[in-house]
């Protein structure tokens, strides 16, 4: 069974520009990808500026998107990140809320995403707070679907080493106050899981109360330690069994939206093959489609060097070769690839702790 796939954007780094976003929006749903959620870490009016309403100039490109995703039969999504707002949920966050709300509805927003991740988590009664906040959103929202992401929304110890120790019980905590209709997102068991099994998200969903709405960070590459990288082999790890498992599988994408098709569009293909799927041969059939003969053998003879060696330890000559031979293509994906080789999508530590 192949759950309901769709795209969020939750990486850190350079937004994707809109051209590329529609691009890569309308592609993946003739894959049968179906839903796509706005929501890059670069957005500052959806995460520390929440309180403030885009400059006009964005609103208009968003409505232009959301009217796209419409066409192309792909549900339009914006994930809303209030900082720490159950801190003090009083009148002026209520009103600010209101009104950015009202914005989104405006916008066409079909799924709405209350982002609850990368914010301090270690206080006392943080579920209940956060499923308060989500059923007052939900009770002022014309969007169909809301999904909630949690503070904790991994096994991962690195996340209570980053915001504080998780309360005791929260996921449980956190499925019965939350109302079942309001769908939650879960990573797995690491932030970056290599794989999904059905007996984890067995259980994710016992204690949820509801069927984990899965964040996929594959191919994201975003951060100081992804980002010197291009993470572009086919899906493993996500066996056709886990389907009935999840209400929805949303993939986060890489920094290079061209390259990004080239993984996303062989994850249909393991769902839909199960025991018969070859991730090799599915690599091999996405290349050959999205970037022609030349280059779709170029890119997988260099695979290891872009998916396993990366910036940090390619060697200055082989990285200047590589260079070459990609800057003599006219392609949208080989130019992507130039523009990472000179360092555009690198980032450090300071960039992602300021959400740029």
């Amino acid at each position: 069974m192949t759950p309901e796939l769709g795209l969020i954007e939750g990486y850190y780094g350079l937004p994707w520009e809109w051209a590329a976003r529609e691009r890569v929006m309308r592609r993946l749903s003739t894959a049968g990808y179906r839903f796509f959620m706005y929501a890059p870490k670069a957005d500052a009016f959806l995460r520390r500026r929440w309180r403030e309403i885009h400059p006009d100039a964005d609103l208009q490109a968003l409505s232009t998107f959301s009217a796209a995703c419409r066409d192309a039969g792909v549900r339009f999504g914006v994930g809303l990140s209030p900082f720490e707002i159950w801190q003090d949920f009083g009148a002026d966050a209520k009103a600010a809320l209101t009104d950015k709300l009202a914005c989104l509805d405006d916008l066409g927003v079909q799924d709405l995403g209350i982002l609850f991740d990368d914010m301090r988590g270690d206080l006392p009664g943080l579920a209940e707070a956060q499923a308060d906040i989500v059923h007052w959103i939900a009770g002022r929202t014309r969007a169909s679907r809301i999904v909630m992401c949690p503070t904790y929304y991994s096994d991962d110890p690195a996340l209570d080493m980053a915001f504080g120790v998780r309360p005791q019980g929260y996921l449980e905590a956190l499925g019965k106050a939350l109302d079942a209709r309001i769908n939650i997102f879960w990573t797995g068991e690491e932030v970056c899981s290599r794989a999904y099994g059905v007996r984890h998200l067995e259980r994710v969903g016992e204690q949820l109360r509801r069927r984990p709405f899965l964040w996929d960070n594959y191919p994201v590459n975003d951060g100081p330690r992804m980002s010197p990288f291009l993470y572009l082999r086919a899906f493993t790890g996500r066996p056709a069994g886990i389907g009935p498992r999840l209400s929805a599988h949303a993939i986060n994408p890489a920094l290079q939206p061209e390259l990004t098709l080239l993984p996303a569009l062989t994850l249909p293909e393991s769902y839909r093959l199960g025991e018969d799927y070859d991730y090799g041969a599915a690599l091999a059939a996405s290349a050959q489609e999205l970037l022609g003969p030349e280059l779709s053998d170029l890119v997988r003879r260099h695979l290891i060097l872009l998916n396993d060696t990366g910036l940090d330890r390619m060697d200055t000559a082989v990285r200047d070769r590589l260079r070459g031979r990609y800057a003599a293509i006219d392609h949208t994906a080989a130019r992507e690839i130039v523009d990472w080789l000179d360092g555009k999508w690198v980032m450090t530590l300071d960039m992602m702790n300021g959400d740029h």
